[in-house]
């Protein structure tokens, strides 16, 4: 289980565990005969037989290379069931890059390249000094959910006794205002969360749920905002 560090409204923090929640759906799909099926992978193509390879191979006269036989086609390779891949980068020539340079490249609308710039990747900031804040802006859950799109939730869980009753009590005084709390990150405790080195920066916020002696306390995570335009349709931003 991973750690996160967040404070409370009283500006006290703790490190606590946090996972994703996998859902379970009731149903699930099968043939007519009712067998069952699964997901799979198969390879499509191999780097041999791309358009760029090709190409440089047959020149002008690919497309009659194409017609008239299958140069496009490994029939040893193509199809092949796959296991577990890995991501890997090729160069123009197909062949597997070992060393990259990562650049932002920007373009004008014409296609015409206009500003490139060294590539910056986004660190976690979940789990530093600086732990996760609560902003004070309380927003009502019927509210929240007609005006983010909420992409991804956490569940924090409590790793002994006394980050049980932090956590229980940050859930309950959500739960009784019935209330989500933004969070932020960062030395002033206002900026984005990000989950993961090189992850989406997302708002976060704060939602609980109290029964009994038993809580609940998620993290919602969103980048999508709805806004109403003067036509009454609704934008994604």
């Amino acid at each position: 289980m991973r750690a996160i560090n967040i404070s409370n409204i009283k500006a006290r923090n703790a490190q606590v565990g946090f996972e994703q929640k996998s859902i379970k759906h009731a149903f699930f799909m099968r043939r007519k005969d009712g067998m069952g099926y699964t997901n799979a992978r198969f390879l499509k193509g191999t780097p041999a037989t791309s358009t760029e390879i090709l190409y440089d191979k047959y020149g002008e006269g690919l497309a009659d290379e194409i017609i008239n036989g299958d140069p496009e086609i490994d029939f040893e390779m193509v199809g092949m069931r796959l296991g577990k891949i890995k991501k890997v980068f090729l160069d123009d020539k197909g062949k597997v890059a070992y060393r990259v340079l990562r650049q932002h490249v920007r373009f004008s609308p014409e296609g015409e390249q206009m500003e490139v710039r060294k590539f910056h990747t986004t660190e976690s900031n979940i789990n530093i000094d600086f732990p996760l804040r609560w902003t004070g802006k309380l927003i009502p859950k019927d509210k929240a959910v007609r005006t983010f799109v909420f992409v991804r939730k956490y569940q924090l869980k409590h790793i002994n006794g006394l980050t049980f009753d932090f956590l229980y009590d940050m859930a309950k005084m959500l739960h009784e205002k019935n209330c989500m709390m933004l969070v932020g990150a960062g030395s002033k405790g206002v900026g984005p969360l990000v989950m993961s080195t090189g992850g989406t920066p997302y708002r976060a916020f704060l939602e609980g749920r109290v029964k009994d002696d038993k809580y609940c306390l998620l993290l919602h995570l969103t980048n999508l905002e709805l806004k109403s335009l003067t036509n009454n349709s609704t934008m994604l931003l």
